[in-house]
Order: C-alpha cells, then structure tokens, then sequence
C-alpha cells in the first residue's frame, strides 16, 4: 500500500529533510564528538544521549525518504461544491445525533484528537466527492456502517498542518 500524498506534503518533507541533512545532522554529530571528547564512554550519559538523538535524526531523514519514494501523488483540488483533500466538512452522524468537524488530510498529517482524519479512513473515503446536504454511507468492514449527512465544506482551511511523525 502507497501512502496518498498532495504536492505540498511532499514539498513539505522534502524540505525537512534538507533541513535535517544540513542543519540538524551537523549538530548532532558535533554534539557526540563533544561528547566523545569527554573520555570513558562507558559512563558516559551525554555520548548515549548525542548518539540516540543523531540516530533518531538519521531515522526520520530515512523514514520521509521511503515515504516521497513510495507515495502516490494525490490532488488536493476539487469541485467548488465537494469534498476535497484540506477541506473542513461538518458532519452529522445519524445514530448518535451529533455534529462534528473534520478536515480531511493525507495520511503524513492525520491527527484524529485534532479533527484530522485521511482521506483513505472509512469517513474520509466516503466524504470526498460528496456535497453538502449528502447523506452518506460509511462502510466499516463487512458491509456494516452508519450514515452521516454533510452539513456544511469549508474549502479555506489550507494545507497548514504538521506532518505527523513516526
């Protein structure tokens, strides 16, 4: 399985890892060299610290490497009355009479405790394309589900969220 991403996810890890390569990997190998300098590595906590930091570093540069590598490109564009990727969608869930928000994301930036959830989630794969005022069918597996009903999209809510870590 690809991991869905828009043109502006991948600009945005492309960045970070500039970032990480030129800036962030050259303090940490300076802090394990000062570390090192410090003598017994034995006992020696800051040269364990420096080193699971530049490790962490190291790992993250490899992580959004594999991710640009493997993803498919998605549109973050859509019709100016449907769901699309970055867009916020009221949502009315049937069974529980309740209202909620949700911006729909790629997966590099889903965070459900903030309302973001991806597009490739059951919700989200059944809200894109669809318009205000749709009653929807949310498939949770095995043909069970529920029905949401779109109150309202608001297409302003822009890519500006944090990509999520590993």
């Amino acid at each position: 399985m690809h991991n869905q991403l828009t043109e502006s996810d991948i600009k945005k890890m492309q960045e970070e890892i500039e970032y990480r390569k030129l800036v962030v990997r050259k303090e940490a190998l300076e802090d394990v060299k000062e570390a090192r300098a410090q003598g017994d590595l034995s006992e020696n906590f800051e040269y364990y610290a420096a080193k699971k930091f530049k490790n962490k570093n190291e790992g993250r540069i490899r992580f959004l490497e594999r991710m640009i590598k493997t993803a498919e490109v998605v549109s973050d564009e859509s019709a100016a009355d449907e769901v699309g990727m970055n867009n916020k969608v009221e949502v009315w869930f049937e069974e529980d009479d309740e209202t909620e928000t949700y911006k729909i994301v790629t997966t590099m930036r889903q965070d459900s405790l903030k309302g973001l959830i991806s597009g490739e989630s059951p919700l989200g794969k059944a809200l894109l394309g669809h318009k205000a005022g749709d009653r929807v069918f949310v498939e949770i597996g095995g043909g069970d589900g529920y029905y949401v009903v779109i109150r309202s999209i608001d297409k302003s809510a822009g890519d500006d969220d944090e990509l999520r870590s590993f």
